[in-house]
């Protein structure tokens, strides 16, 4: 075992080389994906919520403290626009607070038995919340997060 010690720690340095903020935006793309896709199922054409999903907010979504055609429109809603502020990285830890929200309720209420995958959901967002975008979003274009880079900010007039 003690052989092994040596490449653990030149695995593990190597491995520490990944850029953070490829990871963070992996961590922001991949969840809000999951997302996006499952809000354009829910719609036709640009935004007209289909009749299908009506029945599905009435019967296998339906939730115990919100009318089902209001958590129709909210969660469509969300999952349209929390997703592209996502991936922009624009309000990054708000909009996967609220991905991260969304991720219970669906757990709690409708899909109870898919822990594992609303897990990795939940794991992923999590992360985003705790540790912001990166240096790949407009939160940190916009100086709206702080760079840990060290390197000069950029100026926004």
């Amino acid at each position: 075992m003690t052989a092994l010690v040596p490449t653990i720690r030149r695995l593990n340095a190597l491995m520490d080389r990944l850029p953070q903020d490829l990871v963070a935006l992996m961590l922001r793309v991949f969840p809000a994906m999951v997302f996006l896709a499952s809000g354009r199922t829910k719609v036709e054409g640009l935004f007209r919520i289909k009749e299908s999903t009506w029945y599905l907010f009435q019967h296998e979504y339906a939730l115990p403290l919100i009318p089902s055609g209001l958590a129709a429109v909210l969660a469509t809603t969300a999952e349209h626009v929390l997703p592209v502020l996502l991936i922009l990285g624009l309000a990054t830890r708000l909009s996967a607070l609220g991905l991260l929200a969304m991720t219970a309720v669906i757990q709690i209420f409708v899909y109870p038995g898919a822990w594992i995958t609303h897990g990795l959901w939940a794991a992923a967002l999590l992360a985003v919340v705790a540790r912001g975008p990166g240096a790949w979003s407009l939160d940190r274009l916009l100086r709206l997060e702080g760079d840990t880079s060290g390197r000069a900010p950029i100026r926004i007039a």
